[in-house]
């Protein structure tokens, strides 16, 4: 299964790599002439950014309609934007999207995505409105991947207090993922204490942990040229491959579990509000 599963998940050939590594570059140069204050890069990087908001409506609609679907199994999604995958060229090409259609490839069974994700979303914010959705579901996956949006105005004791609520409220064979490389010095020694904070409360409660912050960090500059939409922020289709990948051996082992019967698979609940607000 976890073979199948690796299959499924392997990364697209590179296409246009040149022309790629030359788009990249811009947007790099842009990105970083913009954080360093120089107006008409901050605003072309403004700019990205607001095209890609425009897509919020259009993935969280994605995402309500295909969480009504039935499915064998129940694949349960909580996050921020990554999840919603905002930067792809379509809503299941994110790291979710990724997975979901990795599993079903893998295990041979259908699969319902349920994606309680909130573009924008912060560890408290997710307390607030995802958590409550997930009491009402008895999901056979579970992915967690939040707190990026915590780093802009970085509290450690709040980003732990609310990382532990969420992670009291998840079933046992929950998979979270780490924060990813945010590449710049001042972000990074923050996501790195926040990484160690998600680690120890992980640990402490069983939990998987998927190694994003690792995966995201080894691709280095390539990555960082080809690996990003438009507003430098967000992976596209390729970057959210790597995401993907970095869960891919527990959600094998997941799968696994279930196929051999030492977890058995748990009822789909029949009624949920699944609207992935935007």
């Amino acid at each position: 299964m976890t073979t199948a599963l690796a299959t499924a998940l392997a990364p697209p050939r590179p296409r246009g790599s040149a022309r790629a590594l030359a788009a990249g570059t811009s947007l790099a140069m842009s990105t970083v002439l913009g954080t360093a204050g120089v107006r008409p890069f901050r605003a072309q990087v403004e700019l990205r950014r607001s095209a890609l908001d425009d897509t919020l409506p259009v993935h969280s609609k994605w995402w309500r309609e295909h969480g009504a679907a039935e499915g064998e199994l129940l694949y349960v999604a909580l996050g921020d934007s990554a999840a919603q995958g905002i930067g792809a060229s379509r809503p299941d090409r994110s790291y979710v999207g990724v997975l979901a259609e990795a599993m079903r490839a893998a295990s041979a069974r259908s699969i319902r995505t349920v994606n309680l994700s909130v573009s924008g979303a912060t560890t408290a914010l997710a307390v607030r409105d995802q958590l409550p959705r997930l009491r009402s579901l008895s999901p056979d996956v579970v992915t967690v991947a939040i707190g990026a949006n915590d780093i802009a105005g970085w509290d450690a004791a709040a980003f732990d207090r609310h990382l532990r609520t969420i992670l009291d409220e998840l079933p046992e064979h929950a998979i979270v993922g780490e924060l990813p490389c945010f590449h710049f010095p001042r972000n990074e020694r923050r996501v790195a204490e926040a990484n160690r904070m998600l680690r120890a409360a992980a640990r402490s409660r069983g939990l998987a942990v998927a190694p994003l912050h690792e995966a995201t960090r080894r691709q280095g500059l390539p990555g960082i040229l080809t690996q990003f939409a438009r507003d430098m922020f967000h992976p596209n289709d390729r970057g959210y491959a790597v995401w993907a990948e970095a869960f891919r051996p527990h959600v094998g082992a997941r799968l696994d579990a279930l196929a051999t019967g030492r977890l058995a698979p748990v009822a789909v609940a029949a009624s949920v509000d699944v609207g992935a607000r935007g």
